[in-house]
């Protein structure tokens, strides 16, 4: 009895080691790929416990997250410079491709398909722009023209370009303060548009408002025709002679015209 003990105690400390190694965990975010004698054999796995026998078949697990790959490259510029620039790829596995990018490139995939397409189309795609347009102007259209001729160079193979991050450039002092000069001028250009603009409305408006004046004026000296000054006379005198002052009126007949008042 004492002897098959000590064998069943072998045993345990024998399979327990095996249980585990024969045992792979693919958590969420993981492609697990079955290799078996060297052949990729069944459908991927997706996430959760396989087991298999280690003798013969090993897991092989595929990151399908998206990932940032962080580079600090020397970049061309129109202008024939070269700056040291902080830029970063973000990217993920497609799933459903998961093998055959292990089938293809193995499991150093990131190294020798997407970060040498990505520092090669970084370099080709700064080389268009001036070192200014990469600090300043146009930082937004070099990260989607990057990103844009990126995804034809590895979307076909398995791989999702999601963005291009131009983080820093470094440029010289000198040709940092003379960008910024040039913002500043084209600032000032604007503003002083904007002054003179608004000074042309102002303008307008002066012109309209004097017009409506004239015409109204013209309306109102069209509208007093010879009938209409002697109603207005008429409806004066009466008046007058309401008032309980004593007056003096000099008339031609026609136009009677107050020359002084008194008080009584």
């Amino acid at each position: 009895m004492k002897h098959f003990k000590k064998i069943l105690s072998g045993v345990s400390i024998i399979a327990i080691p095996l249980i585990f190694n024969s045992c792979a965990i693919v958590r969420p975010g993981q492609i697990g790929i079955k290799q078996t004698l060297g052949k990729i054999k069944g459908a991927p796995i997706v996430q959760g416990v396989k087991f298999y026998n280690p003798f013969v078949t090993k897991i092989i697990k595929i990151n399908v997250r998206t990932v940032e790959c962080f580079n600090i490259l020397p970049l061309p510029t129109k202008e024939g410079l070269s700056v040291k620039t902080e830029i970063s790829l973000l990217y993920h596995v497609k799933p459903e491709l998961a093998n055959d990018v292990y089938l293809k490139f193995g499991t150093n995939y990131e190294e020798v398909i997407v970060l040498s397409n990505f520092r090669a189309t970084a370099r080709e795609i700064s080389a268009r722009y001036f070192a200014k347009e990469l600090y300043a102007t146009e930082r937004n259209k070099v990260e989607k023209a990057i990103a844009d001729e990126l995804k034809t160079h590895i979307e076909q193979y398995g791989f999702v370009v999601d963005a291009v991050l131009l983080k820093d450039i470094d440029l010289p002092d000198q040709m940092i303060q003379a960008i910024q000069d040039k913002v500043n001028a084209e600032q000032a250009v604007l503003k002083m548009d904007f002054v003179i603009e608004k000074q042309r409305k102002e303008a307008e408006r002066k012109i309209i408002e004097a017009e409506a004046i004239k015409k109204s004026q013209n309306i109102i000296t069209e509208s007093l025709s010879d009938k209409l000054l002697q109603y207005n006379q008429i409806e004066m005198l009466k008046s007058l002679v309401n008032s309980p002052n004593s007056k003096i009126i000099i008339t031609d007949g026609k136009s009677p015209q107050v020359m002084m008042s008194a008080d009584k």
